[in-house]
């Protein structure tokens, strides 16, 4: 099968640094599903496993984790779909990527993909979904339905998490929401998510939630630059607030923290499949829940750029794009 691959890690400017390779096609375990990718998109960590994941020597590594496509085969064990079903998932860290013809998956991190989206537009949500879900749902615990008169500030608003966060909490619950953004476009595109305010994170975050009249907030999900960012969270959070965080830091010191009780929660999508926790099937249960949200028009597709086919010169691309710091929403390529 065609894949798209790397055999160390380098630079995306290198020629090397993504392949376009062939590779023998996946074996499905007993609750794997096989499935002929038909779109994928393009997240924060491909850009970090391929510069800092050495592969095994003379093994190629295969990124890429969210796919649409349909199933050709099932293991022995599996339970709820059927050959010829159309899904969307996220995959696992530990397993190959979604970024070849075919594909194996656990069917418990699956679910039938939104009738109403094309590949390319349903291939931008799972693993943004699944973050924001659990960030708001598992992590900060907000019931649905529930946070009236309470206040989430979502940083990085325009990133891909930040695009399906401001959409869930709008959807599902009550809470007041604000994300940042530091460009016009970016701002118009959170607003139009539905967020009911937006402010610059390129200014000071208590000083620009005190000029929109909110003062203090209950809580913060962080989503990206929260070492920069750090301090003055903690100024703009009420006594007893929570903060979530999903990106990558040198050191975080918990200790600021204190004083004001702020409770610290950390959300990585991958932990259920990595560790296959009991509650695994959380995944596709809360996927099969935004597509139906999708399908009925509540939740929009992130999708906002689509490179073409995929293939490592269109891969490389999209790489260069998340690398910038300045993709809004998700980047999309279907087709190979």
């Amino acid at each position: 099968m065609k894949a798209v691959g790397y055999y160390q890690p380098l630079p995306i400017d290198n020629a090397e640094s993504l392949q376009d390779i062939e590779l023998p096609a996946p074996v499905p375990g007993p609750r794997d599903l096989l499935v002929r990718v038909k779109a994928v998109s393009v997240n924060p960590v491909d850009t970090k496993v391929r510069k800092n994941a050495a592969p095994e020597a003379g093994q190629a590594k295969v990124l890429g984790w969210d796919a649409v496509g349909t199933i050709e085969a099932i293991g022995s064990d599996v339970q709820s779909f059927k050959v010829g079903d159309r899904v969307y998932y996220a995959g696992s860290i530990i397993r190959p990527g979604a970024n070849s013809e075919l594909h194996a998956v656990d069917e418990r991190i699956a679910a039938l993909a939104p009738t109403s989206l094309d590949d390319a537009q349903a291939a931008a949500l799972p693993l943004t979904t699944i973050t924001a879900y659990e960030l708001l749902f598992d992590r900060l615990q907000v019931p649905k339905g529930g946070g009236e008169g309470q206040t989430l500030l979502i940083t990085g608003g325009a990133g891909g998490v930040g695009s399906i966060l401001i959409q869930l909490a709008r959807q599902l619950t009550k809470l007041r929401v604000v994300a940042t953004a530091s460009r016009p476009e970016t701002r118009e595109w959170c607003l139009a998510l539905g967020a009911h305010t937006v402010i610059d994170h390129s200014k000071p975050l208590a000083a620009e939630l005190k000029a929109a009249g909110i003062g203090e907030v209950d809580m913060v999900a962080s989503l990206t630059q929260t070492d920069q960012h750090y301090a003055q969270i903690i100024e703009s959070l009420k006594p007893q607030g929570q903060l979530a965080v999903i990106d990558d830091m040198k050191l975080l010191d918990a200790m600021p923290l204190k004083t004001k009780c702020i409770s610290l929660h950390w959300e990585m999508m991958f932990t259920r499949s990595r560790f296959t926790t009991p509650d695994i099937a959380e995944q596709g249960k809360l996927l099969a829940e935004v597509a139906a949200l999708v399908d009925a028009g509540r939740i929009r597709t992130t999708a906002n750029a689509s490179f073409g086919t995929i293939n490592a010169a269109n891969l490389k691309k999209a790489h260069a794009l998340i690398e910038s710091g300045k993709a809004q929403g998700k980047v999309v390529l279907a087709g190979f």
